[in-house]
């Protein structure tokens, strides 16, 4: 008896715990990180990109949450002789829909904002002049599934969903500045993204 007690006590902790992670004055942390590396036939050194994007949210009303991400993004292409390198700002808006006790529906309205820069990069890989000036800022709004297992950590899946990307390169040289726009809808089941928050 004091067995199922016991277990009953804890399983309510996870219940309460898992529906209070998005009551309003909550904060959550997360971010992405990613590290991709491509040998292409003929180049002396690989392709190398690498992104680290650290997030934090703040819940102003149960189920709401505002907050941003602040990092840095590095596509080193060796084969094309070319380097970006961005600082990268993305401010976003999220809502919950509570599915069950442990299930959260949530939709994530997000301004991505990357400026930075390319270089020339030569065939053993090494960092030259600077070439262009970037800028790219887009809108996206993706959904997602989240699942509580403790009170503390959500675990998520989401897809990248409805987005408009506004891409501009001003080259250092001649001036010119080449914009492109793009808007699409990609919601495949077959490339989702997997993350954690963290819930305080």
């Amino acid at each position: 008896m004091k067995k199922l007690l016991l277990s009953l006590v804890a399983v309510a902790g996870l219940v309460y715990g898992a529906n209070a992670q998005t009551e309003k004055g909550k904060v959550m942390l997360g971010g992405s990180i990613g590290f991709n590396s491509t040998k292409v036939e003929g180049a002396a050194k690989s392709d190398v990109s690498f992104n680290i994007v650290p997030n934090v949210g703040y819940f102003v009303s149960d189920n709401f949450a505002i907050g941003t991400g602040v990092g840095y993004t590095s596509d080193k292409e060796v084969s094309r002789n070319n380097i970006n390198q961005a600082f990268k700002v993305a401010p976003f808006g999220r809502y919950y829909v509570n599915l069950s006790d442990q299930f959260k529906f949530f939709g994530q309205l997000s301004v991505p904002m990357e400026f930075g820069n390319n270089k020339f990069v030569d065939n053993n890989g090494d960092t030259g002049a600077k070439i262009a000036k970037t800028t790219n800022i887009g809108v996206n709004l993706a959904p997602g599934f989240a699942f509580f297992p403790t009170k503390r950590i959500g675990i998520e899946v989401s897809v990248n969903g409805l987005g408009y990307n506004n891409l501009k390169v001003k080259n250092e040289v001649t001036g010119n500045e080449i914009t492109t726009n793009s808007f699409g809808l990609e919601a495949s089941t077959l490339a989702p993204k997997l993350g954690v928050q963290f819930h305080f």
